[in-house]
């Protein structure tokens, strides 16, 4: 593996950086990711969170990941849940970011959801959907890497992504 190479700003030549949590959340938002969010009922209520650390991890058995902060106060609730949702959002749900970056209390106000028989909670059409169960945790430093099995699965293919990349929300261009 080689060294990331950053440009200083004012700098012709590369220079390699030590790898802080500000370098590493600089370089890694030039890699573009999907924004989805992972829910489920507990106590009555719909409790989870944005994340775009989603990744699939293996088809056969099918598997995928998300990244939960160890400093995360909705980790801890979501995981009293058997049964989680997961909806990608796509293009057309950039106005769903701030009301699901509010407080965890008031997080789902005015939001479509559906809840399943599970306890799963997924958000009326979106992009695509999962239904999963907890497979293992890894730590992961700072994080808590959770492989989750999927259970269930939909894709509507006429919606496009939306994306995370640059620290900012982003479109595909066609």
């Amino acid at each position: 593996m080689t060294d990331l190479m950053i440009p200083r700003a004012g700098s012709t030549t590369r220079e390699p950086l030590a790898p802080t949590p500000q370098t590493m959340r600089h370089a890694l938002a030039a890699f573009p990711t999907g924004i989805a969010v992972v829910a489920a009922e507990v106590d009555g209520h719909a409790v989870g969170m944005l994340a775009n650390s989603f990744s699939s991890v293996s088809l056969d058995p099918p598997l995928v990941s998300i990244a939960f902060a160890r400093t995360s106060t909705t980790w801890p609730v979501l995981q009293r849940a058997p049964r989680w949702g997961i909806s990608v959002l796509g293009d057309d749900d950039e106005s769903l970011i701030a009301p699901l970056s509010r407080p965890a209390a008031t997080r789902f106000e005015g939001i479509d959801t559906r809840v399943g028989d599970d306890g799963s909670v997924l958000l009326a059409g979106a992009m695509a959907t999962f239904t999963v169960a907890r497979h293992a945790e890894i730590d992961a430093g700072d994080h808590v890497l959770t492989l989750l099995r999927v259970l269930d699965l939909h894709r509507d293919p006429q919606q496009a992504p939306l994306v995370f990349h640059g620290s900012a929300l982003r479109r595909l261009a066609a």
